[in-house]
């Protein structure tokens, strides 16, 4: 076995320290269960406890989300990824935190709207063919759309099974709705979000390039566009479309959109 520096083993040439679950996330894990418990049981101050539980489980899943894009891409032959610091599952490694943590809480806050977050860079150069491409791409989206269905059925199971506080499932069905929100909005074909990158390898040159040209300001663009009233109300009725397919209660998911508005009241 190759070592780094004495008692430091390499796995592929990469330090295992560059694998271990960074003390912030794990930090955040402790908060979400902590809050979570606390929500179950109305302890304390009880719009205060969603809200917690509501934002830390939420930084959660966004650091799973890119966790699985850094990992797929690890897989494919990108490296140095992990000098990076992405497997660690620390979200400030990321390239933008104010982008990558700050705006997507404040949006969840303002609009309960899961915005895709954060981003971490792949050396697309050291990965070889298409499909890998995609994959890496597709692999953030598919952990949101696993979160949903597992959060969603939880939700079900607990409601059916009694138990725990009105505050805590109004919480949990709004991670689920937050969930869901995130995962159309990855999928939608958007130059720079994962739906457009997933499809980008498949482009012939002259739309790639104009593709890569439009890339840093997908993102802006639909921020932009879900404050439209008539696009906005057109995403958001397809959300409320499978949410209801999905079994997801709208009065629950709305109820604890108020409640981690602690500071209305």
């Amino acid at each position: 076995m190759a070592y780094d520096r004495p008692g430091e083993p390499l796995v592929l040439g990469v330090p295992r320290a560059a694998f271990r679950p960074s003390p912030v996330f794990l930090a955040l894990v402790a908060l979400l269960v902590t809050s979570g418990v606390m929500a179950w049981h109305r302890f304390g101050n009880v719009r205060l406890d969603v809200f917690l539980f509501v934002v830390s489980g939420w930084l959660v899943s966004l650091c799973l989300h890119e966790y699985a894009h850094a990992v797929v891409a690890y897989r494919a032959g990108d490296r140095d990824i992990a000098h990076r610091g992405y497997l660690t599952l620390n979200p400030f490694k990321y390239t933008h935190p104010l982008l990558s943590i700050a705006l997507p809480v404040l949006v969840v806050l303002l609009g309960g709207i899961g915005l895709p977050g954060g981003a971490v860079w792949v050396d697309r150069h050291a990965i070889p063919g298409r499909l890998r491409h995609t994959l890496v791409s597709l692999a953030g989206p598919a952990t949101n759309v696993l979160f949903t269905l597992l959060l969603v059925a939880a939700l079900r199971l607990g409601l059916a099974g009694g138990g725990g506080s009105g505050e805590f499932w109004a919480g949990l069905a709004l991670l689920a709705f937050l969930q869901l929100t995130a995962s159309v909005l990855n999928l939608l074909p958007v130059p720079g979000l994962d739906g457009g990158n997933m499809i980008q390898p498949w482009l012939n040159p002259q739309w790639r390039r104009m593709y890569d040209l439009f890339a840093p300001y997908g993102f802006i663009v639909l921020f932009a566009l879900l404050w439209n009233p008539r696009i906005g109300g057109a995403f958001f009725g397809a959300i409320f479309a499978i949410a209801d397919a999905l079994g997801l209660p709208p009065d629950l998911y709305a109820a604890g959109l108020d409640l981690i508005r602690f500071w209305q009241g």
